[in-house]
């Protein structure tokens, strides 16, 4: 069974609390004020209890060459692109980020507009990226491995300006975590799981 982040079991150390659900409440500015404020001045009190853990786990457990990922929703069988030799049948991790990066973006775009008070009747995001599969192939050293020129696209039904679209959006890039976080190359380290024989 899936145990959502909140209650694992982290040697008594208290990582948040439950996400609000939607059907149980919809914010506002004030609400949301309040629902953040003893958190924002326990941290300005103890900046260390702002340091949020955060774990992601994968295995080889299927065959091919994949990695089965567990999700928020269950696991997920990761696989080749069909552009690096994948037949289309496993997910793309490519994918995958880009999906991140709409679940954080999503969140903190919500956030931002009830915080100013912004009404917005419904939002469409959509997250682009392009990748050239000659650098992962190691086809070309000149062409940089990656996804390049990712964008992303929040179409908001609302009443508001361009003025208060732009400053949701610089807001939004500012303060969303997996935006933020893709400006900076992840450590890599592979290790054994037991001593060498012989």
């Amino acid at each position: 069974m899936h145990t959502p982040p909140w209650q694992r079991d982290t040697g008594g150390t208290s990582i948040g609390v439950p996400p609000l659900l939607l059907e149980d409440m919809t914010l506002d500015a004030a609400e949301l004020r309040a629902l953040q404020a003893p958190l924002k001045q326990r941290y300005r009190d103890d900046p260390g209890t702002a340091c949020a853990p955060m774990e992601a786990r994968a295995s080889w457990a299927d065959p091919g060459i994949t990695v089965t990922v567990e999700t928020w929703s269950g696991p997920v069988r990761a696989g080749l692109h069909p552009f690096t030799g994948g037949d289309g049948s496993d997910a793309c991790s490519g994918d995958m980020l880009l999906q991140a990066l709409l679940g954080c973006a999503g969140v903190t775009l919500r956030s931002v507009a009830t915080a100013m008070g912004v009404e917005v009747r419904g939002a469409e995001l959509t997250a682009r990226g392009q990748m050239d599969a000659r650098g992962t192939l190691g086809v070309s050293r000149d062409v940089p491995v990656g996804l390049r020129d990712i964008e992303v696209f929040a179409d908001l039904d609302t009443d508001a300006d361009d003025a208060t679209l732009a400053t949701l959006a610089s807001l939004t890039e500012r303060y969303c975590v997996v935006a933020q976080t893709l400006a900076v190359t992840p450590h890599l380290t592979v290790r054994r799981t037991a001593p060498v024989s012989g």
